[in-house]
């Protein structure tokens, strides 16, 4: 019997699209990562190991492979100034709060299910409504569609309204276009 593969549902290069993405546009700015509603914990895992951030789940559920930091709660959005940056790759109910984070430290999150109004939202719905969200509070926002299999693979990178004057669009570009270069994606 080999090595125990742990088994994962949705695109198979989204942890290595959000690493990679989060390493070339941070760097070494940003240290401290929440990987809020993470599960097991890939993501954190990667972050850690491939950019030496600290990186820990925060997830009620409790199920982070084994080595990987995390609380098991839920995340509460007045603990955001703790960290750098906080992430939230298909959060559920956790993309409210993700959000309301936005006010006070960088974030970004990619929504997958509508846990954000009661109305029924299909996910360009969710993505304007979150977009909403940040105009009103004045949060500085980018839409990127992320090189994995979509469809939830759109998300926004936010900053707090007075930690930077725009985000730099060619960059972001820059960094997906190598992406897909090194992932071999099209």
């Amino acid at each position: 019997m080999g090595r125990q593969q742990h088994k994962f549902k949705g695109a198979p290069h989204r942890f290595d699209v959000l690493t990679m993405f989060i390493g070339e546009y941070f760097g070494n700015s940003i240290d401290y990562i929440a990987d809020v509603a993470g599960g097991q914990g890939v993501l954190s895992k990667q972050l850690t190991k491939t950019y030496n951030y600290h990186a820990e789940v925060i997830d009620p559920r409790g199920w982070r492979i084994k080595g990987v930091e995390g609380r098991e709660e839920e995340f509460d959005p007045a603990l955001a100034s703790y960290y750098d940056l906080i992430v939230g790759l298909h959060p559920d109910e956790a993309t409210r709060p993700i959000a309301e984070a936005a006010k006070v430290r960088p974030t970004l999150i990619i929504p997958c299910c509508n846990f954000w109004s009661e109305e029924k939202l299909g996910r360009d719905e969710l993505v304007e409504a979150i977009e909403e969200y940040y105009s009103i509070h004045r949060i500085k926002f980018e839409r990127i569609t992320f090189p994995f299999r979509g469809p939830k693979n759109i998300g926004l990178l936010s900053f707090p309204p007075t930690d930077v004057d725009e985000i730099v669009s060619d960059l972001v570009d820059d960094i997906l276009d190598d992406i897909k270069l090194t992932l071999e994606l099209s």
